[in-house]
């Protein structure tokens, strides 16, 4: 008889949050840590509202709101070829996407992280931090072999469940083939403090130049924001004075109220990493299911990481609740359902990273284009609804190679 119902390894968002239900419902749980403390990764803070929902039915809504949980409500673009008044005057309200829902939520990926670990412990897990796994055996009868507080221990279980991130040590011990595009630009992103002139309902992305800018705002001042910059301008921001010449960056005419970031202090690390896609053809071995970036992720130009991760916990935690079959068989619809949102979000990533990512009069014409055909044409746009209200809710024509010509097409 196995030790657990579940070992999961990985305690971060999607592990944790995991744990949190199964143990809940009762099943025993082993959550396997490795960090001692959670820190700032740059990324993991902003649930679209298709996201929200997801985390509203799996029960945790409230508790990420008692945390310290932000809605942002409205959103603006901006662009070097359009005046920014008139961008303001097309300000989106973001409750239209899914009901009930008045934005994307917003919450420090440490506070986040901590909050639903400490979840999943009481909620009677086995959750242990500081932990080194040392081995994983996939097949009939899973186990975990790991180092804690000194001592080594073997664990068997039901079922592993990888959520150890990009790097997964349980998809390399399971087999399973990761698939990587070829990166088509760096994404750098910092934690902004004292930008208290930054609305906190307000979200924003723009180009110009050869720098595209997002902003994400916490409240109390805080703002996330990225930049996303040419691959060849690797050591852009490198060095110590790198946070500082990042929010310099920042100072664009395209959006005046970003003097309010320029103005604001790192509050954080500055990390850069490639864009690209990755994802396997299906998540799970005899014996481990993944989730999360473990099981491949999103081009984080559209931010739909968070939102992936907890479909990905809601999907399996009803498959492992709805009976006694954990076979792979069993999770048939997972990979199925899986497989198509990953296929879509790659596909919406790309044609965001062609018309926000292409800089100089190449990336001008297109965008310039673009604005003049879709507001002729709103149908171009489709894909664009896909980062909030999520990717199945759009018709297969927009997922096609006929609709991405469209969009890309250049206007003479």
């Amino acid at each position: 008889m196995a030790d657990y119902d579940l070992i999961i390894v990985g305690g971060g968002i999607g592990g944790s949050a995991l744990a949190q239900v199964m143990a809940g419902a009762g099943r025993t749980v082993l959550l396997l840590e490795q960090s001692e403390v959670y820190e700032d990764r740059v990324r993991g803070e902003w649930i679209a509202p298709w996201g929200v929902e997801e985390v509203q039915r799996v029960g945790l809504y409230r508790l990420l709101m008692s945390a310290g949980g932000h809605h942002v409500t409205r959103h603006i673009t901006y662009d070097e070829d359009v005046d920014p008044d008139a961008a303001e005057a097309e300000i989106l309200p973001l409750g239209i996407f899914r009901p009930g829902i008045s934005g994307p939520l917003c919450l420090g990926h440490p506070t986040h992280c901590q909050t639903l670990f400490d979840a999943a412990k009481a909620a009677g897990a086995e959750a242990l931090r500081g932990v080194r796994v040392e081995a994983v055996t996939p097949g009939a009868a899973p186990s975990v072999t790991f180092e804690h507080a000194g001592a080594i221990r073997t664990a068997t279980a039901r079922l592993v469940i990888g959520a150890d991130g990009r790097t997964s040590m349980v998809r390399e011990a399971a087999g399973i083939t990761l698939h990587q595009d070829k990166p088509h630009h760096w994404f750098a992103g910092l934690l902004v403090e004292g930008a208290v002139g930054w609305a906190d309902d307000l979200q924003a992305i723009g180009t110009e130049g050869d720098f595209g800018f997002l902003a994400f705002p916490q409240g109390d001042g805080k703002v996330r924001v990225y930049g996303g910059y040419a691959l060849e301008d690797a050591r852009r921001f490198s060095g110590p004075d790198g946070p500082r010449r990042f929010l310099d960056a920042f100072a664009v005419n395209c959006c005046p109220a970003n003097r309010h970031l320029v103005e604001g202090r790192p509050a954080g690390p500055l990390f850069s990493y490639l864009n690209a896609d990755s994802w396997t053809d299906a998540p799970l071995a005899e014996g481990v299911v993944l989730i999360g970036d473990a099981a491949g992720w999103n081009d984080p130009i559209i931010g739909q990481g968070l939102s992936i991760t907890y479909r990905d916990v809601r999907i399996v935690s009803e498959i492992l609740l709805a009976g006694e079959d954990w076979s792979m068989a069993a999770f048939a619809s997972y990979v199925e359902e899986r497989t198509e949102r990953m296929r879509r979000l790659r596909f919406a990533a790309s044609l965001t990273s062609s018309l926000d990512m292409e800089f100089g009069e190449a990336g001008r014409a297109l965008r310039h284009s673009y604005h003049l055909r879709g507001a002729a044409d709103p149908s171009l746009k489709a894909h664009a609804m896909v980062a909030m209200a999520g990717p199945e809710v759009l018709p297969p024509e927009v997922f096609t190679e006929a609709h991405r010509a469209r969009v890309l097409e250049r206007q003479a």
